[in-house]
């Protein structure tokens, strides 16, 4: 099998070079795009998910979180506030949205209806690696002995928003790609995400 023409290999990189490009900021500036990590680990699971190899892939992705991470904090100078104890939670924040995206895999299709189906599978997997994410910061991270849950929840509240539609307009977008790619390559509506 000729390498540049798996499948597999071609979404993987592309997921590893959309994390590579977008991880440095959460939400995007004039210079840069929102971090799509949420997104790269769902579509991940959702086109991924059950070929040969899927959970080195998953790795894969993890260890290129924590080498951009690594990298943002000790050369460009991007806070390490977050990374504490509460930071080896994010394997499971992102295995949510890899397995909901897994999970949705046999029902995803390019319709109307399969559309509605995927940006509501895309948030739900998002709004879990939001909680999952800031519950374990909130007990693990030690700076919050003096804030009762409701100061926390009320303080991370106003970034659930824009880490979900941010999630979400990715997915959408690579939806949207896969239309384009199935209506120019002539293929039918139907897509086999496995």
């Amino acid at each position: 099998m000729n390498i540049l023409q798996n499948k597999t290999v071609w979404i993987a990189s592309a997921l590893l070079l959309l994390m590579a490009l977008t991880r440095y900021n959460h939400f995007g500036s004039a210079l840069s795009l929102p971090d799509a990590s949420y997104a790269v680990f769902f579509l991940g699971g959702l086109f991924l998910g059950r070929v040969r190899g899927a959970l080195v892939i998953l790795a894969l992705l993890m260890i290129e979180a924590a080498m951009v991470d690594y990298y943002a904090i000790n050369f460009r100078e991007v806070s390490g506030w977050c990374v504490t104890s509460a930071y080896t939670f994010l394997v499971f924040a992102y295995g949510a949205l890899w397995f909901i995206g897994r999970w949705y895999a046999p029902h995803h299709d390019l319709t109307l209806k399969g559309m509605a189906g995927l940006l509501l599978a895309g948030a739900v997997a998002g709004s879990a690696a939001f909680v999952i994410a800031n519950v374990s910061f909130y007990l693990l991270a030690g700076y919050f002995d003096s804030m009762s849950v409701i100061q926390y929840v009320s303080s991370v509240a106003q970034y659930y928003g824009p880490y979900v539609a941010v999630a979400v307009f990715y997915i959408g977008s690579a939806a949207g790609a896969q239309m384009l790619f199935a209506l120019l390559s002539g293929k039918n509506r139907q897509v086999d995400a496995r």
